[in-house]
């Protein structure tokens, strides 16, 4: 049997083995220091041709992107990022300059908050490729986990999604999207090339459950798209979901370039919009959703059932059922 025939998802089963059941799973692995405090521990690799190529982002946004997924991660769990160590395996005859340029990127995404690099390591390869660990700190009892997820709970979209796959089709296909302005061109690129971790979103979060008397949510990023968020977070939690069509944040450029179907396959699938998808008490959502604003909404409900449904509350499209293959594997 090889890694092609079992998938991304089953290579991870295998994996998650070897590892404490109690700490892998979510977004980062928590490791206790003091009594009411967890190190958070994510580490992200990036292979270029993979994940990045010259043609899309070029060496600056590469480190960005590289940084911001890490941080990404941090804040899915709520946590405070305090360093990141990076591992560089690149080829002899790199260019200098392409270094220099990718650890410009990190540091300019990384310094926005206030987060170190701290050490790492070189060595050579025949492919460029980034391995970095991000360290953040989380009151235990203020942790964001996958698992937490209750029937009759909200599902909170922080952002609208779908803008990182258009900007990515822009620079892969020139006459994509020629209709559109200029500015409108350039937003949907930066949100590719320049993507924003939300640890903004964490400090309303706190305030709003802190509030509530009770730290009640579930929630990860969306780096893998809105669908896969809303599926791992069911799983792990034991409900099923339905998700609304029309609820679900599009940047409202989209019906300007492509069909409603398509703008809607990119906001479920196409990833690495860098958002939070949140669950948590309906009262809480609402109050969220109103404080941070910029497309932030309730795009749907968790349910008793296991079945995670697409829903059309216009009665225009037939209910269907969210599934993990439509997006992005690696396998």
């Amino acid at each position: 049997m090889k890694v092609k025939d079992i998938g991304e998802q089953g290579l991870l089963r295998i994996l998650q083995k070897f590892c404490p059941a109690e700490i892998v799973g979510d977004d980062c692995a928590l490791v206790p220091t003091n009594p009411n405090q967890s190190l958070a521990i994510t580490t992200d690799m990036l292979v270029d041709g993979v994940h990045f190529s010259d043609r899309t982002t070029g060496p600056y946004y590469a480190g960005w992107r590289a940084a911001a997924a890490n941080l990404s991660d941090l804040a899915a769990m709520g946590a405070t990022p305090l360093a990141v160590t990076v591992a560089l395996a690149v080829a002899a005859d790199t260019a200098v300059e392409w270094v220099e340029e990718f650890y410009r990127g990190m540091t300019a995404c990384l310094q926005e908050y206030d987060t170190p690099i701290v050490g790492g390591d070189v060595v050579r390869s025949p492919v460029v490729t980034v391995a970095i660990t991000a360290f953040g700190e989380v009151e235990c009892d203020r942790t964001i986990s996958r698992s937490n997820a209750r029937s009759g709970w909200a599902i909170v979209a922080t952002g609208v999604h779908g803008a990182s796959r258009a900007g990515l089709e822009l620079l892969l296909n020139p006459e994509f999207g020629q209709n559109l302005e200029k500015g409108d061109r350039a937003s949907l690129i930066l949100a590719h090339q320049c993507p924003k971790p939300r640890l903004d979103v964490l400090p309303i979060i706190r305030e709003i459950l802190d509030s509530a008397g009770e730290f009640s949510i579930a929630g990860m990023d969306s780096s893998d798209g809105l669908a896969d968020a809303i599926i791992q977070i069911c799983r792990a939690s034991g409900v099923g979901a339905k998700v609304d069509r029309t609820k679900i944040p599009i940047p409202d450029i989209f019906s300007e370039i492509v069909s409603t179907e398509k703008a809607l396959d990119g906001a479920l699938y196409g990833g690495e919009d860098f958002e939070l998808v949140l669950f948590l008490p309906i009262a809480n959502a609402q109050l969220l959703v109103e404080k941070i604003g910029n497309g932030a909404a309730i795009v749907g409900i968790a349910t008793e059932s296991t079945d995670i449904w697409l829903t059309d509350s216009s009665g225009i499209y037939p209910d269907t059922i969210l599934k993990l293959d439509r997006g992005f594997q690696h396998f």
